[in-house]
């Protein structure tokens, strides 16, 4: 290994690097806020005309809440959301199984709770500000390239045809990324796509005559669902499974049967008010790599997991965490570009060993018969345990750390990097301080 001098790796003097962020998402929004706010060069790509604004994902574990606050927007994130007072699993008629609330946590490592485009909004407006980003909208990514000296990205506009230039190029482009596909071909990506169904909804339903925590699993073979606060408004995120193989309008048309089964009281649709229904199918899927010379990957265009529990959202925050050090420490000098093999290994090895198990185990949960399952037994006895236990408690609720790495560490080192890689891990149920949906 050679040594630095000055914080400096060989010769590298922190030349001011350019990136380029394509997808103005949350993720993309915030590398690009953390990276300008340092002084970096960001450009950002988006297809679209302005930010989506389909709220999506709601809830952000403790190491997104970090990112956020490191990119300075938590507290406002917080004067617009809410903090769960708990999460609980039930039985179908609502017989409680399990419960877990946030005493045993520190404040500052709890769930915070606002949909993306309230996120995205607030992230937009601090990166408006930055004399170093750019956004551009309406700029659709056709094709890429790269040599030694910069990348590229050939996109379409209003205008016509443009190629634009950076010296790192992040894919932050979602599920179905242009940038992964231009990268490994439109079917290379791999994992698995869930047979069950899920169908999403946000909806307005009077919840508090029957005292039940903000969030809530209800674990039934047939009616699984989940019910959670989204809004300091009352506006509920209740997501169900249905049986697979219709189509979307018979979705939306099983929908009034599927609440008067499901929802405690069994309500008519004059009794709620639905906002929005969005029937998909969820995947467990992570790129081969997450770099590519100065290609790279981040949230949702990197890897997918299915909705149970936050690692999606969680996730692809703390990636972009991450990439913005090794980032940094490439724009001043003081790590090489070696730093990012090293996040490609990590992150994929997190998603492999944490994100794909953890998730894929709390779906499954949600799916088992609840007065015979050991599995569901074997979970509830340990919540038990962590009630009695504030350690325990805490540690199960911070479970989602586990997904942290610090790339600073790496600072100052030139040669290869390399990091142990294990093997992807069976998918069992074995119950352990991860197996906690939140």
């Amino acid at each position: 290994m050679n040594g630095s001098t000055n914080g400096q790796i060989n010769g590298h003097r922190g030349h001011g690097i350019e990136v380029m962020v394509v997808g103005a998402g949350p993720s993309g929004l915030v590398l690009s806020l953390l990276l300008a706010q340092e002084g970096v060069k960001v450009v950002v790509l988006d297809a679209a005309s302005a930010l989506d604004a389909q709220p999506r994902a709601t809830h952000y574990a403790a190491p997104a809440v970090d990112e956020l606050r490191r990119a300075g927007v938590l507290d406002e994130i917080l004067s617009l959301g809410f903090v769960p007072n708990g999460v609980a699993w039930r039985k179908l008629d609502g017989t409680l199984l399990a419960a877990m609330t946030p005493e045993s946590v520190p404040e500052e490592n709890r769930v915070v709770c606002l949909p993306l485009d309230k996120m995205s909004k607030i992230v937009y407006a601090h990166l408006e500000k930055e004399k170093s980003a750019e956004v551009k909208w309406g700029h659709k990514v056709m094709g890429i390239g790269q040599d030694e000296e910069r990348a590229w990205v050939k996109v379409e506009t209003k205008e016509g045809p443009r190629t634009l230039y950076a010296d790192y190029i992040v894919g932050c482009d979602g599920g179905n990324s242009q940038i992964r596909r231009s990268l490994f071909g439109d079917m290379a990506f791999p994992g698995r796509t869930w047979n069950e169904q899920i169908v999403a909804t946000n909806t307005y339903y009077d919840m508090s005559k029957f005292n039940w925590l903000d969030s809530n699993f209800i674990v039934d073979p047939e009616h699984w669902y989940m019910v959670a606060k989204i809004q300091t408004d009352g506006l509920l995120r209740i997501t169900y499974g249905d049986i697979p193989g219709l189509s979307r309008e018979e979705y939306i048309k099983r929908q009034p049967m599927k609440f008067k089964q499901i929802l405690p009281g069994h309500p008519e649709p004059s009794e709620y008010r639905l906002t929005n229904i969005s029937p998909y199918k969820v995947h467990q899927r992570c790129a081969e790599k997450l770099r590519v010379g100065r290609f790279l990957l981040a949230a949702d265009a990197a890897h997918l997991c299915n909705p149970f529990g936050g690692l999606g959202l969680t996730g692809g925050l703390v990636d972009v965490g991450n990439l913005y050090d090794c980032l940094l420490g490439i724009h001043l000098g003081k790590a090489s570009p070696e730093i990012l093999d090293k996040y490609d290994q990590v992150r994929r090895q997190k998603y492999h060993e944490v994100i794909d198990v953890v998730s894929s185990q709390n779906l499954r949960l949600l799916l088992e018969d609840p007065d015979t399952s050991e599995k569901v037994a074997g979970f509830v006895d340990i919540c038990r345990k962590a009630n009695e236990d504030k350690e325990l408690s805490r540690k199960m609720q911070l479970f989602s750390n586990d997904i942290k790495y610090d790339f600073t560490q790496h600072y100052g080192e030139s040669s290869s990097i390399t990091t142990e890689f294990h093997s992807e891990p069976k998918d069992g149920m074995k119950v352990s301080h991860r197996s906690v949906v939140l």
